[in-house]
């Protein structure tokens, strides 16, 4: 397998492992502060990528050089995550992932103003359609809704959340300087959980730790383990190895996964509009990974 096809295998994990945290956060979102529950998540994530990170010599020296490249992207991430959750209180788990594809056009944004990569017309017609589609769903498939542009509390959280996102994505190919995806994520991990602690201090205190209902631990545990661990080593490997608006792509398949994951918790399938919504989403994808397959063809 080629390097970009390995990026391309690591995202389509990344995308089924973060759909989960929808469905599972917004059950658990309004039992406890954001920022408690990310500091938790990010200092378990911390001590799991740590143990791998020790298990294969340690960090390099090399590594610790200009450490604040950690600080600002544990700081970005830990934005999104926050927010995230913040939004989840309010928004439902397939309308977030919904927000959450809008990411790809803001990565083509924020990717050419970083990095200066370009963004191929067929691209820019794959990612208006995927916005398109997401449109659709956040505003559940009804017209009205759409022309009075009536954004739900939650939703826009979340969008500012996304716009975060969307930014740690060429972030990480800027400020990465040879350290292993592990390594890296291993910086941006802890980075995150100093501040989160740092700004969710009284939070944190404030938490009846012991009083916790199992959701909101079942909530944690996946976050830190599968949305974050794993999630920040395969998005940092991926953007080593593909342009930010290829890996943001992904995001595509997301609300798609969070309605397997409804179902399987036992809820009720989307409206048939809103299934539209997704086909939208997961045709934007095809044309973006078709624009790498014939791109790939012609060189």
């Amino acid at each position: 397998m080629t390097e970009a096809g390995r990026g391309h295998a690591a995202m389509l994990l990344f995308s089924a492992l973060v759909a989960g945290s929808f469905p599972l956060g917004a059950a658990a979102a309004n039992d406890i502060a954001p920022a408690a529950l990310n500091a938790v998540r990010f200092a378990l994530a911390a001590g799991i990528i740590g143990i791998a990170v020790a298990a294969r010599g340690g960090v390099p020296r090399a590594a610790l050089s200009a450490p604040w490249r950690y600080g600002v992207l544990g700081g970005v991430f830990g934005l999104y995550f926050v927010l995230m959750f913040e939004g989840l209180k309010t928004a439902a788990p397939v309308s977030a992932a919904a927000v959450f594809t809008l990411t790809p056009i803001l990565a083509a944004v924020f990717g050419w103003l970083l990095l200066r990569q370009i963004t191929t017309p067929r691209i820019a017609a794959a990612l208006a359609l995927g916005a398109a589609g997401a449109l659709w769903v956040i505003f559940d498939a009804d017209w009205a809704t759409l022309r009075a542009f009536a954004v739900g509390r939650g939703e826009w959280i979340y969008f500012w959340g996304c716009v975060a996102h969307a930014i740690y994505t060429p972030l990480v190919r800027r400020l990465n300087r040879g350290e292993s995806a592990l390594v890296f994520t291993f910086g941006t991990l802890v980075a995150g959980a100093v501040l989160i602690g740092i700004a969710g201090s009284s939070a944190i205190a404030a938490t009846d730790w012991g009083a916790l209902p199992a959701r909101v631990w079942i909530a944690i545990g996946y976050t830190a383990v599968f949305a974050s661990a794993a999630t920040f080593t395969l998005l940092q490997y991926a953007s080593l190895r593909l342009p930010a608006s290829k890996v943001m792509a992904y995001t595509y398949l997301v609300p798609a996964w969070v309605t397997v994951w409804e179902l399987a918790l036992g809820r009720a399938p989307p409206p048939a509009g809103v299934l539209a919504g997704l086909a939208l989403t997961l045709v934007a994808l095809g044309l973006l990974l078709r624009d790498e397959e014939a791109s790939g063809a012609r060189s």
